[in-house]
């Protein structure tokens, strides 16, 4: 019985890896020959299935960030230190001109105050980078969420300049890194309420799942209507043609009602926008395709 046991193990394990390889070819055959660096990394929630390929390079974050910046906020708001129901104030002063702000074109002469709960909504959903360093100027900057996240145990990430700053100096952003695998891992704790709160967790879930950035990237290919809740995060490019992330993390829910986290970091590509996107996409629906075997 034990020797039937250790055949069946042996040929299972077998097809595991024979499967894991396959997947690894597929990804492999994606990104060669590419003019960047690529940080990947897959964690199956349920069965504990892991990827990696440059899982451990530290690589920029840019608005990537504003998924561990919501995620401090909330932890505020379980200890009762914000509301997301509290009043902000948008004038002239938080709403910059020339950087990606949905909130400064809804609300373009200031003078009102909403909720912080929109605030946070638009930051995340809709990447907006004044939003994000309201968030951070209520939290007392960028150190708290640094403290928020090493509290939690997570490794491989670092936050150092908001968003205003990064439009300051290109080199900053590479002062604002997670590594694919710091990136998975966070996205686990949060999903297993290791993070937050219950309700909060339920509510940034909801948040990220409503994100409508970033479509040509992990959902491009996957079936429509999939629930992912994801955050993007991209450079731009500077004057030498150099795109310094094009990144996207998230949380796939598979048709069978399990998960898995996927994060893709493309850095110091001198590929198009339109390539650094399509690898994404190509990378995102391979991982999908291994889960649906």
């Amino acid at each position: 019985m034990q020797k039937k046991f250790k055949l069946v193990f042996f040929f299972l394990s077998a097809f595991i890896y024979s499967q894991e390889s396959v997947l690894d070819k597929k990804i492999s055959s994606i990104i060669q020959d590419k003019k960047s660096t690529i940080g990947i990394s897959v964690l199956g929630f349920e069965n504990g299935f892991k990827y990696n390929k440059n899982a451990d390079k530290k690589l920029p974050m840019q608005s990537v960030f504003k998924f561990h910046i919501a995620a401090t906020v909330l932890d505020y708001v379980d200890k009762g230190k914000l509301s997301l129901d509290q009043k902000v104030l948008l004038d002239k002063s938080n709403l910059l001109e020339n950087t990606w702000s949905p909130l400064r074109e809804k609300y373009p002469n200031g003078g009102v105050e909403i909720p912080l709960s929109e605030v946070l909504e638009y930051t995340v959903a809709k990447s907006d980078n004044n939003g994000c360093d309201i968030l951070l100027k209520l939290l007392g900057g960028t150190q708290t969420v640094q403290r928020f996240m090493d509290s939690k145990g997570l490794k491989g990430f670092q936050i150092k300049y908001n968003e205003a700053e990064m439009h300051k100096d290109w080199n900053n952003q590479y002062k604002n890194y997670s590594t694919a695998s710091s990136a998975t891992e966070v996205l686990k704790k949060f999903y297993d309420g290791k993070l937050l709160s219950k309700k909060s967790t339920d509510y940034l879930m909801k948040v990220m799942f409503s994100t409508s950035t970033g479509k040509n990237k992990l959902i491009a290919q996957l079936p429509e209507n999939t629930p992912v809740a994801r955050k993007t995060g991209a450079s731009g490019k500077n004057n030498s043609g150099l795109t310094g992330a094009e990144n996207e993390i998230g949380i796939v829910t598979l048709p069978n009602g399990k998960h898995y986290a996927i994060a893709v970091f493309v850095s110091k590509s001198t590929e198009s926008d339109v390539v650094n996107c399509k690898m994404i996409s190509d990378i995102s629906k391979s991982v999908w395709d291994y889960f649906n075997k």
